[in-house]
């Protein structure tokens, strides 16, 4: 068309006499002069043209929208670039923050902190932990998938998982199981290679290192494997729900904390992906404090299992333990900068944890506010999100006597078998695998401690009183973020 223009015969007659061309209609003048105007219409200037009553500059046209692919492709987020948002923020309307990191790729561990818009209105925001697994392909089916919190179809039969379940999904799966299954699987193990006699002379002596060792409560921490915390695979096991780690408040590594996890739930999944691993970017969040998730004595008892924990820095939850770390070590080799985490509620919690509900024993629980008196310890309140949803539970109502007799076994061997089940490894009905519903770990404000070697009564109560208020603010303030299908109200009981 551009050449068309440029070649066109004249239409002033009197051009067309001195090239001796025959006049031209005024039907073909007047196609002719349309097709030119609206050629110029179709050709987007430079610049802008128009002309205004002052003399500003005016901005030059737009060019035409290039139309990318989308970022998401079958649930797939594409990289970008390094500088990639990796944080989210959360806030709620009192201006209440938490921070969250979220990397688009579940190896930029390594990256700085980064801020970004926030979700809700106020002056505050919650910066929260890595989005564990997010550099992998994701199911493109997920919102088909059925899920306990859903409609029931049929109550009566068996839901089968589907052949073309996604690669990611299956390794999530298996992950999980072997996290389920670590102590079952290890001590057939530890059996199979005491039936062999080849194995005796190793053996032997590894039993009798293993009933005199002290490295569970030591609190040296020398077994503790930072390789192993951080390896890719618990960025599977955080993604199989999804679990994000939240932070309230930047806490100064030139302290030393006690972590309170609640609820505990069936199996605490939250605390171990929160604080035995670095799949939720707990060293990004806290940089500079060391944190010791904490489980019973008698594990450190177990074959195999024992030297697996202590790689993953656990350490025996006894007063001596805890002494321990919280007093050797650290910057100043007197912990400055080591934190334990202590899943307060313990065993009796684990029978209320039931699907929408959250019922804390924490009323008589004060045995962590004296150790972190005794230590000089702040106390920081962690509340899990989801925690409870990840099972369903025998009821206490409907079969009172299996709920006495788990309290009768609880008391005698401190502890107790939850009457669980969940989905399966091939169904999403039957079996002990943990439902796969969000978990959200807010870690709360630190309740400041004035050191006292032999603590005083009504100091305690004080400091237990503060813990129990913030851990109440936490649950108020996001609760409308986190758990909007929860069935009441937060209740304290024992």
């Amino acid at each position: 068309m551009a050449s068309s223009l440029l070649n066109a015969e004249p239409s002033q007659p009197q051009e067309r006499e001195e090239q001796h061309l025959p006049p031209k209609t005024y039907v073909d003048a007047a196609v002719e002069n349309l097709n030119g105007d609206s050629e110029k219409e179709n050709t987007a200037p430079s610049q802008y043209i128009g002309q205004g009553e002052d003399d500003a500059p005016r901005s030059p046209l737009r060019k035409p929208h290039k139309r990318n692919g989308s970022l998401r492709v079958n649930g797939l987020r594409s990289k970008t670039s390094a500088q990639s948002l990796l944080v989210e923020k959360f806030q709620d309307r009192d201006g209440e923050r938490l921070t969250s990191i979220n990397p688009i790729d579940s190896e930029d561990s390594g990256q700085q902190i980064q801020k970004s818009p926030s979700r809700r209105t106020g002056g505050a925001e919650l910066v929260s932990g890595r989005r564990a697994g997010a550099g992998w392909e994701k199911s493109g089916c997920v919102s088909s998938l059925p899920s306990h919190t859903s409609n029931p179809i049929d109550n009566a039969r068996i839901r089968w998982a589907p052949l073309n379940v996604p690669l990611k999904r299956r390794l999530q799966t298996l992950v999980v199981l072997w996290h389920t299954l670590t102590i079952a699987l290890l001590l057939t193990t530890f059996f199979f290679l005491c039936a062999i006699p080849l194995f005796w002379p190793l053996l032997f002596p590894y039993v009798l290192y293993l009933l005199f060792s002290t490295a569970g409560h030591s609190g040296t921490l020398s077994r503790r494997s930072p390789f192993l915390r951080s390896l890719p695979i618990w960025s599977l096991f955080a993604s199989y729900f999804p679990a994000r780690l939240h932070r309230s408040q930047v806490l100064p590594p030139t302290r030393k904390y006690i972590f309170g996890y609640h609820p505990h739930g069936i199996i605490s999944h939250g605390a171990f992906a929160a604080f035995a691993t670095e799949a939720l970017g707990f060293a990004q969040l806290f940089p500079g404090i060391t944190n010791t998730l904490l489980t019973l004595d008698s594990n450190f008892r177990i074959p195999l299992y024992r030297d697996y924990v202590l790689a993953l820095g656990l350490a025996s939850v006894s007063r001596e333990s805890c002494e321990n770390i919280l007093s050797k070590g650290g910057a100043n080799g007197e912990g400055m900068g080591r934190a334990i985490t202590i899943v307060v509620g313990g065993a009796r919690e684990s029978l209320d944890a039931r699907p929408n509900t959250l019922r804390l024993v924490l009323k008589r629980r004060k045995g962590f506010v004296k150790l972190g008196i005794r230590t000089g310890a702040d106390l920081v309140p962690v509340l899990a999100f989801g925690e409870n949803n990840l099972y369903d539970q025998v009821q206490p109502e409907t079969h009172p006597v299996i709920h006495k007799t788990q309290l009768v076994l609880k008391k005698a061997l401190g502890f107790t078998v939850p009457l669980f089940h969940a989905r399966g490894v091939f169904n999403y009905d039957v079996g002990m695998m943990p439902y796969r519903t969000p978990l959200n770990v807010v870690v709360g404000r630190p309740i400041k401690v004035a050191q006292q070697k032999v603590p005083d009564e009504a100091y305690v109560d004080e400091i237990h009183g503060l813990y129990v208020a913030e851990l109440e603010r936490l649950w108020r303030e996001w609760r409308g973020e986190f758990a909007r299908d929860m069935k009441g109200d937060l209740e304290i009981v024992e």
